[in-house]
């Protein structure tokens, strides 16, 4: 049976313990045994190796390289890493190489809670996005830096200021992408502000097929 570590906490907005038990409970359903934790002393006090799956869920907050480097050190040695909205992508905001790991970090998500958008899927015939279809959500919409090297595997169109880059006055914005770091597979969804958009059918399938794909 593979093992997953689930660490919870942070600013509590992104409701850390709701989604963590989803998150858990979806892990379980796929026949994994899950550790759910809510501190960091985890990262350094166990032997993260016997893990086959860790999912940060642990928004803003600040991390020691106590606690950092043997968590990169595992997913460069082919422990996965999977991980949703702020919960992965706006982790421990002073750590750039956590951000280099994830492949991009929160910008800002302009109109707050409550925009209307649609995320359009790049290619259903992947394994990531397999049989999904393009879906509308009403919730946060985040603007980030991304890592040009990662793979995108479904967007979602912004608005964007006069500029030289601009294509009717829109750009693209990867919602969710893959990569490697070292050995392990990372997978990110910036989907998830709160437990009840975690819950909606498209998301529970994304991070179903990204935790399944980044386990080791």
């Amino acid at each position: 049976m593979k093992k997953a570590l689930i660490f919870q906490g942070g600013w509590e907005g992104h409701e850390p313990e709701q989604v963590a038990d989803i998150l858990g409970g979806v892990l379980k359903e796929e026949e994994f045994e899950v550790n759910i934790t809510n501190t960091l002393s985890t990262l350094e006090e166990e032997d993260l190796s016997h893990y086959d799956l860790i999912v940060p869920n642990w928004t803003q907050d600040q991390i020691s390289r106590e606690q950092l480097d043997p968590l990169m050190k595992v997913v460069e040695n082919g422990t996965g890493l999977a991980g949703l909205h702020g919960g992965m992508g706006d982790s421990f905001r002073m750590e750039t190489d956590y951000q280099f790991m994830v492949g991009g970090q929160w910008v800002a998500h302009p109109g707050n809670d409550g925009v209307t958008y649609q995320v359009r899927i790049l290619d259903s015939s992947h394994p990531l996005t397999e049989g999904l279809e393009d879906f509308t959500v009403v919730s946060e919409q985040y603007y980030m830096h991304v890592d040009p090297a990662v793979n995108v595997h479904a967007v979602t169109r912004f608005p964007i200021a006069d500029g030289p880059y601009k294509e009717n006055g829109e750009v693209d914005m990867p919602v969710v992408w893959s990569k490697k770091w070292g050995k392990g597979n990372v997978y990110y969804c910036s989907l998830g502000h709160v437990a009840e958009i975690v819950r909606m059918p498209e998301v529970i399938e994304l991070m179903r097929k990204g935790m399944k794909w980044a386990a080791r």
